[in-house]
């Protein structure tokens, strides 16, 4: 009989890259339209979902476009009139949609693209950093990152609710690590089709391009008499997010046995020291904090899933009663004051009434590998901080030759 039940457990585990996992989710919501270009190493999405077309799995219109700058502007005229739309991007491809990008968001088109995070160039780099994605901060997109394969799965689903949401309309980019998530085989657990498809539901636009009997103008010029209040509509939206996004995680959660959330705190309640990172290094200091645990280490960790919105609020609670604070980031902002991880965190630690001293490490640029006496040696400092009272270094760059 117990082995029935191991069996029962464990028959929807699908041995699966991230791509491939991120594919999946994909083929179960069965966009109306993807317009994509291959880039390494965001290519095995496209790839995978482009056989599904091919297979007749999907009834997907899949679009070949000659470039990221074609691929997003060919989204924006299918979700202005209608079609549930979805691409797929990283690093270079991202950077030439750049235009086109703000105009998605900027026009409040729900298009969902996962992005699989890479360096960018130059030098020439298609290994794992975040400077795609951070570089497109500002750009009214919402944006979520993975610790894992599984995540990476999930996430794409239930950004498709999110962005859709009446109260928010914003683009999302589904994010994970480049290589380190993207082509790692993990035992994904794939959710029942239908499943899936009764979550997201159908798209319903309210004002569509094709609609002729109502017809509106997508993108128009917009000069000094109305340009403010659409920019103040999109900042409202963001806003709105905040509070939209936790109901749509607990209807997820509630339906799929889930726990998500816009923070993750990991053993952070009685931590005196912490560290806060994104994504798949995230998994990593687990371990190191499970270690310095069992030496009487009272270390923890904060992850925020969401970077946009910026869960402001619910980061400086969780950190409130921590001595000393490493935030690391994985890439750079080059304003001579750190990463951007490090100075949202600040920012939002600036009107607390009880807030840890904060450091910064730069680290795993170009996908230079980040190891755990890495992660050791960050939670070290921070005892010295804790110790000491006093910030020596507040930016750091952990593991460059010097």
């Amino acid at each position: 009989m117990e082995n029935t039940k191991i069996k029962k457990s464990l028959k929807n585990i699908v041995a699966l890259t991230g791509d491939q996992a991120v594919a999946e989710a994909m083929r179960q919501i069965e966009p109306d339209v993807v317009a994509a270009y291959p880039i390494t190493p965001q290519t095995e999405i496209v790839m995978t979902f482009s056989q599904f077309v091919a297979d007749g799995k999907v009834s997907t219109e899949m679009i070949p476009v000659e470039s990221e700058h074609s691929a997003m502007s060919a989204c924006v005229g299918s979700a202005a009139a209608g079609a549930r739309t979805m691409t797929a991007t990283s690093a270079n491809g991202l950077a030439l949609m750049w235009e086109i990008v703000y105009i998605a968001a900027s026009t409040r088109l729900p298009i969902v693209m996962p992005v699989v995070n890479r360096a960018l160039s130059g030098p020439i780099n298609i290994h794992c950093d975040h400077s795609d994605t951070m570089g497109a901060r500002d750009s009214g997109w919402l944006q979520v990152y993975a610790e894992n394969a599984q995540e990476a799965y999930e996430d794409v689903i239930m950004a498709v609710r999110i962005a859709e949401h009446q109260d928010i309309r914003l683009p999302v980019m589904v994010c994970q690590d480049g290589f380190i998530t993207s082509h790692s085989v993990e035992g994904i657990e794939i959710f029942d089709d239908n499943k899936v498809k009764k979550f997201v539901g159908e798209y319903k636009i309210k004002n569509s391009l094709l609609d002729v009997d109502n017809p509106v103008t997508y993108g128009p010029l917009d000069l000094q008499d109305f340009y403010f209040e659409h920019k103040r509509q999109q900042s409202d939206a963001m806003e709105k997010a905040l509070k939209v996004i936790p109901q749509v995680l607990s209807e997820y959660n509630k339906e799929f046995g889930r726990n998500h959330d816009l923070i993750e705190e990991y053993k952070l309640s009685d931590a005196e020291i912490a560290i806060v990172v994104l994504s798949s290094t995230a998994g990593t200091t687990k371990s190191v904090v499970d270690a310095l645990r069992e030496k009487g280490i009272k270390a923890g960790l904060l992850r925020p899933r969401f970077f946009r919105p910026f869960p402001r609020e619910r980061i400086a609670k969780a950190l409130s009663n921590v001595k000393a604070v490493a935030v690391m980031d994985r890439s750079d902002s080059f304003s001579a004051e750190g990463g951007p991880l490090f100075s949202e965190v600040k920012s939002a630690l600036y009107d607390a009434s009880k807030r840890p001293l904060v450091t910064n490490y730069i680290f795993g640029l170009g996908g230079r590998d980040i190891f755990p006496e890495d992660i050791e040696k960050v939670y070290k400092d921070l005892e010295k901080i804790a110790k000491d009272g006093k910030v020596e270094s507040r930016i750091n760059y952990l593991g460059v030759r010097g």
